[in-house]
């Protein structure tokens, strides 16, 4: 107590109260706790890429800020970035122009305007499991009500679970959320899934963020956008971002493409909350969207694609069940079947030093997410000690 009488006591807001903390947490705090205890740990807990940002784009960050570019931009972005990816978009099909581009520090920072401006008190969002953690905690930031459809017993396919999605789907349903590809899974969801979200949320007039941060990282198929298809244009929020095609994590640079009376709507948010996108970061994303950066974005994809093959197979040698993943550089196996994953990864930490995500988080018990951004050797070393410590 201090001298002036009793210590304040602060009274929550319910919004925050609503939302838990990272389930991660518990893990990355005995992660570090080992690693201060000289333990080697191999983290495969992480949602980032193990690459060096392009040099080009790093050079293009250095010369904006030498030439002065360090004061504030329009809110929504500078002309030239808000022109490329209005560009980017235009080659994925989806009708944009800068118009319709809000700039931001980072994806999350859209998700988040997006769902604060689009979700009310009570207003329902449909997810799909398993779901990237921040979705759910938005949507409680917001007020909204959760409609989960569980993606689990298809191998995280949508396209097998739209009967179900459809019963999840009604006129009370202001949002679907869709991540294709995706995190925590690694699937790129079919054209013909995609046809049946869209044939939904034209049905039931819903409105649908198509979260598509990880579509340069896709395997053999070429994700489709959903703002693309027939019908979609003026309610679907395109979300997307440069940290994990460019690996551009701590750069925090993202964009949303949405419908103008949505841009001058979320524009509040953004401008009331972050001002902009830091400037001089904006000129590294020009570059970034340049085809002078093709070449490295294939070489990393290549690298990500060689890791899932391995892990893949190793997997299957101990006869561990791996939904297959088509992009992203996430996988969930399932190493609980019948038990707790949260303890699973507990003891894969402390018997064997692996750090992982348990699946509950995402909304898939008994399943694991595993991050292959680290060396093959790792990755290999990982699979081994999760066998000697009989995990697998």
């Amino acid at each position: 107590m201090s001298e002036h009488g009793h210590a304040h006591e602060f009274d929550f807001a319910a919004r925050v109260e609503r939302v838990e903390p990272s389930a991660t947490l518990a893990i990355s705090n005995l992660a570090s706790e080992l690693e201060a205890e000289g333990k080697d740990v191999i983290d495969l807990s992480v949602g980032e890429p193990d690459f060096p940002t392009p040099e080009n784009v790093v050079q293009a960050g250095k010369d904006a800020m030498d030439a002065g570019h360090t004061g504030y931009t329009s809110s929504n972005g500078i002309p030239e970035l808000r022109e490329a990816i209005a560009e980017k978009l235009q080659g994925n099909g989806i009708a944009c122009t800068s118009d319709n581009v809000v700039v931001t520090p980072g994806g999350k920072q859209g998700l988040f305007e997006v769902i604060q401006t689009v979700v009310d008190d009570g207003d329902e969002v449909v997810l799909l499991d398993p779901a990237w953690v921040s979705y759910e905690a938005m949507v409680k930031l917001a007020g909204g009500s959760l409609s989960r459809v569980d993606l689990s017993p298809y191998g995280f396919q949508l396209e097998p679970a739209l009967d179900d999605l459809a019963e999840a789907v009604s006129d009370d349903t202001e949002l679907l959320v869709v991540n294709s590809p995706s995190n925590p899974t690694g699937s790129v969801f079919t054209d013909a899934a995609l046809e049946g979200v869209r044939d939904l949320a034209v049905e039931h007039d819903v409105a649908v963020i198509s979260d598509e941060i990880y579509e340069r990282i896709a395997y053999d198929v070429e994700p489709t956008s959903l703002a693309s298809l027939d019908g979609m244009e003026d309610r679907t929020i395109t979300l997307n971002g440069f940290s994990k095609a460019f690996s551009m994590t701590g750069w925090r640079l993202g964009y949303y493409c949405a419908p103008e009376e949505l841009v001058s709507q979320a524009g509040k948010v953004h401008s009331h909350s972050v001002s902009c996108a830091v400037n001089f970061v904006q000129h590294a994303g020009v570059e970034a969207l340049s085809s002078r950066t093709d070449d490295t974005v294939v070489e990393m994809r290549e690298a990500f694609r060689e890791r899932r093959d391995m892990l893949v197979d190793l997997f299957d040698e101990h006869d561990v069940e791996v939904p297959h993943p088509d992009g992203a550089f996430y996988m969930m196996p399932k190493f609980a079947p019948d038990g707790d994953d949260q303890q699973w990864c507990e003891d894969a930490l402390e018997q064997a030093q692996v750090a992982t995500v348990p699946g509950s988080a995402f909304g898939a018990p008994g399943y694991a997410r595993i991050s292959y951004a680290a060396s093959e050797d790792r990755l290999r070393e990982a699979v081994d000690r999760l066998a000697e410590a009989d995990l697998i």
